[in-house]
């Protein structure tokens, strides 16, 4: 595998195929984040193309002291959030002065639960529930933060993730409450709903 920094040096160029090792190299990564923001694959692929379209038009403003992988991941979370205010998506709920945890009352419930039934779960919050959630949890970002990059308050912030975590912990429960008898189209069923 090609070194990073040769990688990043190569884009910096606009050399083909760095360009496209580097596409190779963080694909999965950056497909991870951009289905946790999008309502499907295709639309996650179309945000993904976005984002490394950022990535090559701004690799000069990459500082290769830091972690790449943290640059890439702001951009992607940010296309992501552009795409969805490009088309309308994002309509914040009002503010509160106080978010919970989530509350799941079986602690290994989310053990019980497969990677891709925990990422439907997230691909069907309402929009703006799931942009908070995911820059909150996923991201590690903290309300100031998240406010500042979407014009809202920290209020609004904090309220929409507590409604994010209400509406989790709920299919959660639901979810892990089947009678395990049950196959796994019936729970997928279950997580679509």
């Amino acid at each position: 595998m090609q070194d990073i920094l040769d990688i990043i040096e190569g884009c910096r160029q606009w050399k083909r195929g760095s360009q496209e090792a580097l596409y190779r190299q963080f694909f999965g990564y950056a497909m991870a984040i951009c289905l946790r923001y999008a309502n499907n694959k295709n639309e996650a692929i179309e945000i993904l193309n976005d984002g490394f379209l950022k990535i090559f038009n701004h690799i000069n403003s990459y500082d290769t002291s830091r972690p790449f992988k943290s640059w890439l991941s702001k951009i992607m979370a940010n296309t992501a959030i552009d795409h969805l205010r490009s088309r309308k998506k994002i309509s914040f709920a009002e503010d509160i002065s106080q978010a919970y945890d989530l509350g799941v009352t079986d602690d290994k419930a989310l053990d019980k639960l497969s990677y891709d039934e925990i990422l439907l779960l997230v691909q069907n919050l309402p929009p703006a529930y799931k942009t908070v959630f995911n820059l909150y949890v996923m991201e590690g970002f903290q309300h100031q933060e998240i406010a500042a990059m979407l014009g809202i308050s920290e209020g609004t912030s904090k309220s929409n993730l507590f409604k994010a975590k209400r509406i989790l912990k709920e299919k959660i429960e639901e979810i892990t409450s089947l009678n395990n008898n049950q196959d796994a189209g019936e729970i997928g069923a279950s997580v679509r709903k």
